[in-house]
């Protein structure tokens, strides 16, 4: 249930990320308000919980620098190649997570657990394969490869700090610390290079330049940290309790939130592909919900 959770939550966090996606904001900026949200939810929950900065909060900055590496990869690829490509290969990190899993840890699913797990993995596959994806046109899958990884990383590390006894909080501390700086230090850096290259706008280039002022953009961007910050605590919840190949899987889902939000508010039409795949998604949930 706290997977499920935390699939709705990152679920909520794609969809202010697409909407986002529209509107004139430096994705730099934004992400220092996601990664900044995260420190003082966290902080400030710490300050009710009283959990310890004990050894293995070192893990933080692992995950940290996973989760920076894994979006810039996954924007890299949406920059690049086609977005169903990306989104197809970035999926597939649960299959990553639970083999590397069994290797590190010698934790595999049981039989029931393995069957929904089977399911949710081939619903993700489903709901992700387009039509890009069958036409051969493969531009991105790179970048959607390196971003499978990265999050597969970042899931890991976070069931090593479970493992190890680190503290929660600290540990989410540590890692929207680590990712607060590196995202800041890009928006820095690509202001530098912009500063140095500067010319005399065009017309075109001054209305591209009209981006949300730089209060407003870390104040959305905290605002949608909540959503992210949530997720975290709710993953990092279940992984404590459940199997994590099966923990991955599931909040891997978050794809079909966004889906019924493109479906229903956006007025995107549904594919017989896609409906197929979120039924799957939810008897896969119902297997496993039997399982545990």
């Amino acid at each position: 249930m706290f997977a499920i959770a935390a699939s709705a939550c990152f679920g909520i966090r794609g969809i202010l990320y697409q909407w986002t996606s529209q509107r004139p904001v430096d994705r730099n900026l934004l992400f220092v308000g996601v990664y900044l949200s995260g420190i003082i939810v966290s902080l400030l929950l710490n300050v009710q919980a009283g959990q310890p900065w004990n050894s293995g909060i070192e893990l933080g900055i692992l995950m940290g620098l996973f989760s920076f590496a894994a979006n810039a990869s996954l924007y890299r690829g949406y920059e690049v190649g086609r977005a169903s490509v990306v989104a197809f290969f970035s999926a597939l990190s649960p299959l990553v997570v639970v083999f590397a899993a069994y290797l590190l840890w010698s934790e595999a699913p049981g039989i029931v657990q393995g069957i929904g797990f089977a399911i949710v993995v081939l619903a993700l596959v489903i709901v992700r394969y387009g039509q890009d994806l069958r036409s051969g046109q493969l531009r991105g899958w790179s970048w959607g490869t390196l971003a499978m990884l990265l999050y597969s990383f970042t899931d890991l590390s976070s069931k090593q700090s479970v493992l190890v006894g680190a503290s929660m909080l600290p540990v989410l501390t540590m890692m929207f610390m680590t990712g607060t700086i590196l995202f800041l230090g890009m928006y820095a850096t690509d202001r530098v290079r912009k500063s140095r290259g500067k010319k005399s706008p065009t017309g075109d280039e001054v209305k591209a330049s009209a981006v949300w002022p730089l209060p407003r953009t870390l104040i959305w961007g905290m605002t949608v940290g909540l959503t992210n910050i949530a997720g975290m605590v709710l993953m990092l919840n279940a992984l404590q309790e459940g199997v994590t190949g099966i923990v991955s899987a599931i909040t891997a889902m978050s794809v079909i939130v966004v889906i019924l939000y493109a479906r229903f508010y956006l007025k995107e039409t549904m594919s017989r592909r896609e409906a197929l795949g979120i039924l799957l998604a939810f008897a896969g949930i119902i297997v496993l919900r039997l399982a545990s």
